[in-house]
């Protein structure tokens, strides 16, 4: 069935739907078990086993992989073929394997479920009763309740359209939005179908709502759309990398490339040692350089540091969900935690959106005046709740006429005509019948500008001339209301004979009676003027931009500690009256915009951002799609805003509040502080190991196999790195100033402080393997050492110690500068990841099967362990006395 050649009501039948009610829940369950969800198909996830040898593709592991095939051969040539290096090796690897694809599928988890919080939703009619659901829930017959902002869930024919135009740039490439109507197509004579781009009686998944309402019934969802028809051309963007990731990844290159060289020196230098011709002759000595290679880079390269980034944002990202800030791309992780400006809505977001009408101001009589103010609104009156339902300021209008008993206006009063909202205009207009058979026009919104159109007034009953001193009384009695706080709207009517034979803007809105005035409160949330306070203690400005009056804006940034005094507030007016020059240069001075347009908020963005500030902009309507895709942190309203707004967003407010962007950036900041810390722990921890293997090899003595190294790297590493991810804000981490978004991942003497820590381990690993030593032979001798005579029970002491000063200094780096003795709260989970690798380290160097495996034939007696596990304690005196001083250091700068 072709349904735009069809009459809305044969589509109806033919769907097997009612045009008011809806579908049943019963027959929605049924064709949604038939029809499937309505969603596009989605790209094929790739196989497991592939996933799995993608992880060996990285060239260290093949280093290893070949570094176990040569030992092997080596091996068998001899005759004398030892295994345990080749079982160690590839356990390892099949086991880091195992973990990267985990890894993966825990990040991917987090952000399907991210997803699903932040999917679309649809109005639909079920049952007589309008409720909100997953757009992927809708099944054919399903009929929808389109408004500006909406995105089109399914493919749809429209039933009803109130000035209704829909953008379809996605499919027909036509940027000018279409009207769309209820009528059924008519073929021209000689053609058999109608291009998709002039179906004007239909709405397509893909295109957007952009003004306007309309109502509509689901023909087609998921594949069966058009969008899904063209699906397969369709290119899905690729999960991007965010901008610390990306640098990570480069800073991984560069180590590998670094760690390549040095190895190749490292090569070169230890067959020139054991002259060229010996090396050739005797495949022991080549195997033993080219094991010392390979060790060094296992010991360089942090094989984690990457996918325990992701993990930290992805299970971040999930705890700031359930905080109500639905994180919409990685990257605005980062970019929370150097916000600098917050440009927030007023209404719904720093006040509760629960208006209620407490003042008139008056010109006609009272029960035209609620009657009118309730008609020219799309909110309605349910009978079962007692009150209206709809957008929050037209409720209040609506619950004014109903205490008044006006609870049946819309049947009695139907709609013939409207010219809907628009923010440009900042009203609306409806034509409605009367009960003398006559037509009433109400147009509603804001005062100055509604009683700008205004050329008569209500006075005694009568009509009488519009006169500049009872213009100045109106507008006093608004400055009144205003300066109470108080949300005002004014009402004006015309009378007609007959229907007006055009309902647009520019016919209707002309020549009217001034009715009177609405003042209406919604209270300030209550959480909202301590996150403000809390806000400006972590250096992060606050701007309220509204689109109420100015004195209404101040009375209630004042009440918030935005700002002081009213010569901190601009309205829209003045904005276009300034130079983009001149703004940029002011913009500092204002702490609220009233009476703004969405492109001002636009300008206000880009003065800002022109200051260097990291600018977030919260939004809710269609039109505020620009200015918070031009933030830098854009943030859509969950409850109010629009799916264009969602869609464009970087988070989205579950609850539509003010202190939930507050959380947000303190989840930010914490997240980055915990990935650096985690990034200086992994960094530290593996200079050491480059650190201890590269002096001994010039020494000549081998103090660590790749097989030791890379547990090390599996256990000791990847544990408490994982659990550092976790760590809780620390107690000032919303006293300080926002981070410089342009600062590398090292700012902050983070570099020094790996170096400095880095050489502090390699210096108690080093002690630790002379003492082992010393105990096996009574005396230090450097030639028994090269020889490999002297140096077993020296390097299960070192292995220990290595092990155990990791342990130790990840608690070191539950802090980069306070005190490990002066945290109060404890990680739960470093405390466990500490316990694992403990165990797994005793386990290691006790299990006499495991211990000839790793290190040969060799005791280590009780002194030997205590001082190991002494040296390695030292880590934490040693490097408290570091963060006093760095302490001291940075308290000068």
């Amino acid at each position: 069935m072709k349904e735009y050649l069809s009459s809305a009501d044969d589509v109806l039948s033919a769907q097997g739907t009612d045009g008011e009610s809806g579908l049943s829940e019963t027959a929605a369950s049924e064709r949604l078990a038939k029809h499937g969800p309505n969603k596009l198909k989605e790209e094929e996830k790739t196989p497991l086993w592939i996933r799995f040898f993608q992880q060996m593709a990285d060239p260290m592991v093949i280093m290893l992989i070949v570094a176990a095939i040569i030992s092997a051969a080596t091996g068998m040539i001899k005759g004398e073929a030892d295994w345990a290096d080749v079982i160690i090796i590839m356990f390892v690897v099949v086991v880091n394997s195992v973990l990267g694809v985990a890894q993966e599928a825990k990040s991917e988890e987090a952000l399907a479920a991210l997803q699903e919080m932040s999917a679309a939703q649809s109005k639909v009619m079920r049952g007589g009763k309008l409720v909100h659901l997953p757009s992927s829930e809708l099944v054919p017959g399903d009929v929808v309740l389109l408004e500006a902002g909406d995105a089109v869930p399914a493919d749809c024919r429209v039933l009803e359209s109130a000035s209704m135009k829909i953008e379809e740039a996605a499919l027909t490439g036509e940027s000018v939005p279409v009207e769309k109507h209820a009528d059924a197509i008519e073929l021209a004579a000689g053609v058999d179908d109608v291009p998709l781009g002039d179906r004007k009686d239909m709405c397509y998944m893909g295109s957007t709502v952009v003004y306007g309402r309309g109502r509509a019934v689901v023909c087609g969802t998921g594949m069966d759309t058009e969008m899904g028809k063209i699906a397969g051309a369709l290119s899905e963007a690729k999960e991007e990398l965010t901008p610390l990731q990306v640098k990570l990844a480069e800073l991984s290159k560069i180590l590998t490339i670094l760690v390549i060289v040095i190895c190749i020196v490292i090569f070169g230098v230890d067959i020139i040692r054991h002259g060229v011709g010996n090396v050739l002759t005797d495949p022991t000595a080549l195997l033993d350089t080219f094991m010392v290679a390979v060790s060094l880079a296992v010991a360089a390269i942090p094989e984690g540091l990457v996918a325990v980034v992701t993990i930290v944002l992805s299970l971040g990202v999930t705890k700031m969900a359930k905080r109500q800030a639905i994180i919409r791309k990685l990257s605005a992780v980062e970019t929370l935690g150097c916000t600098q400006i917050i440009c927030s809505d007023k209404t719904g977001t720093l006040t509760q959106n629960k208006m209620t009408v407490v003042k008139h101001e008056l010109a006609s009589e009272e029960n035209h005046f609620l009657a009118g103010m309730a008609l020219c609104s799309d909110a309605k009156w349910d009978a079962e709740k007692g009150e209206a339902v709809g957008e929050p300021t037209e409720c209040a209008l609506v619950n004014d006429a109903g205490k008044a008993g006006m609870t049946n206006l819309v049947a009695e009063h139907p709609r013939v005509g409207e010219a809907p909202f628009d923010s440009g205009r900042k009203m609306m207009s409806v034509v409605v019948e009367s009960l003398d058979g006559k037509y009433v026009q109400f147009t509603k919104g804001a005062p100055d500008v509604v009683l700008g159109l205004c050329t008569k007034v209500y006075e005694d009953g009568k009509v009488v001339p519009m006169t500049e001193e009872r213009r100045e009384q109106i507008l006093a009695a608004n400055k009144g209301m205003a300066d109470e706080a108080l949300r005002v709207l004014a009402l004006a009517d015309r009378i007609y004979e007959e229907v007006p034979g055009d309902c647009s803007a520019a016919a209707l809105e002309h020549d009217l009676t001034f009715c009177g005035l609405s003042g209406m409160i919604d209270p300030v949330r209550p959480e909202v003027a301590p996150a403000i306070a809390e806000a400006h203690d972590a250096g992060i400005r606050v701007v309220m931009i509204t689109g109420d009056h100015i004195d209404t804006a101040v009375a209630i940034a004042k009440q918030l500690g935005i700002v002081t005094d009213r010569s901190q507030a601009l309205t829209g007016a003045e904005i276009d009256k300034m130079s983009d020059e001149e703004l940029d240069a002011r913009i500092a001075d204002y702490g609220v915009y009233a009476r703004v347009q969405p492109e001002h908020k636009t300008r206000i963005v880009e003065a800002w951002k022109k200051k260097d500030r990291i600018v977030a902009m919260t939004g809710d309507g269609v039109n505020d799609a620009p200015s918070i895709k031009r933030a830098d942190i854009g943030v859509g309203m969950g409850i109010t805003g629009t799916d264009v707004t969602k869609n464009v967003a970087d988070m989205v407010l579950a609850d539509d509040n003010f202190a939930t962007i507050i959380n947000a950036c303190e989840e930010g900041r914490r997240i980055y502080d915990n990935i650096r810390k985690v990034i200086q722990f992994l960094l530290s921890a593996n200079l050491a190991e480059v650190f201890s293997v590269f002096i001994a090899t010039l020494i000549g003595f081998t103090i660590f196999q790749p097989v030791q190294l890379l547990w090390v790297n599996l256990v000791t590493d990847c544990f408490p790195a994982l659990a550092l991810g976790m760590e809780e804000a620390e107690g000032d981490v919303m006293k300080r100033k926002p981070r410089n978004a342009k600062d590398g991942v090292f700012a902050g003497h983070m570099g020094l402080d790996c170096i400095v820590q880095g050489l502090v381990i390699t210096a108690l690993v080093l002690a630790s393997f002379f003492v082992g030593v010393y105990f096996d032979m009574g005396y230090i001798n450097i030639a028994d050492m090269i020889a490999g005579t002297a140096d077993e029970e020296g390097v299960m002491m070192a292995f220990i110690t290595l092990n155990m000063v990791e342990i130790f200094h990840c608690f070191n780096m539950r802090s980069r500068r306070a005190s490990l003795f002066a945290m109060k709260r404890q990680n739960k989970w470093l405390w466990g990841a500490s316990a694992l690798a403990l165990v797994l380290t005793v386990i290691v160097t006790q299990v006499p099967a495991l211990v000839l495996m790793f290190f040969g034939d060799v005791t280590l007696e009780l002194r030997g362990v205590l001082w190991a596990l002494l040296l390695a304690f030292l880590i934490i005196p040693i490097n408290e006395a570091y963060k006093a001083i760095m302490r001291a250091v940075e308290k000068d700068q």
